[in-house]
């Protein structure tokens, strides 16, 4: 192998064992300092402001879990099937799980309001 061969193939190793590392690294899910009840009312707002409905809210010890599905948006074509997503409650900080990137863009932005 020619010396720029070995070059590359030394610098994309090293790229690639850094790029893996960093991603091992991650923080986990984002911690709020807010109450339950605050979280909740966020939640629900930002997902009738994003077209979705509240089928319904479920205690189940230091979770809260939220049941919504996609509304007809005017279409006519029925509603979407039951998603959920859970409220989780550590300590003093609550916890979204299960919860897509887009409602919880939202959530984030009225949480830090």
């Amino acid at each position: 192998m020619s010396n720029r061969t070995t070059l590359l193939v030394i610098t994309v190793g090293l790229l690639v064992a850094t790029a893996s590392a960093a991603a091992a690294q991650g923080k986990g899910p984002k911690k709020y300092a807010v109450t339950n009840d605050r979280a909740l009312v966020v939640t629900r707002e930002v997902l009738v402001r994003q077209g979705y409905d509240v089928v319904r809210i479920e205690n189940a010890g230091p979770d809260v879990v939220v049941w919504y599905r996609r509304g007809n948006m005017g279409r006519g074509k029925g509603k979407g099937r039951p998603v959920k997503m859970v409220i989780h409650r550590e300590a003093d900080r609550v916890v979204f799980l299960d919860t897509p990137s887009a409602i919880l863009v939202d959530i984030d932005v009225r949480l830090k309001l």
